[in-house]
């Protein structure tokens, strides 16, 4: 699993295998991240998950009722570049 892997995301270990590829991921090249700091990371988080309707519904998917650990994944992920 790479940190472009979400979709593969389906259980606990995943989730926790998929956040170590992100750590990895900005080791490597904290540059290519848009939100490179812990503070502009949180906060493209929170926004990215009040916001993550328009995500699904742009992707044709249904928006999760209750989160499921892919959805974890969507959301950590999508804070990397979140404006």
């Amino acid at each position: 699993m790479n940190a472009n892997d979400v979709e593969q995301i389906e259980t606990r270990e995943d989730l926790a295998r998929f956040v170590k590829e992100l750590g990895k991921e900005y080791k490597a090249a904290p540059n290519s991240w848009e939100n490179d700091s812990l503070h502009s990371f949180l906060e493209a988080l929170a926004g990215w998950i009040e916001d993550m309707d328009g995500y699904y519904i742009n992707q044709n998917q249904a928006v999760p009722a209750t989160p499921e650990w892919k959805t974890f994944g969507h959301m950590l992920a999508a804070a990397r570049y979140y404006e």
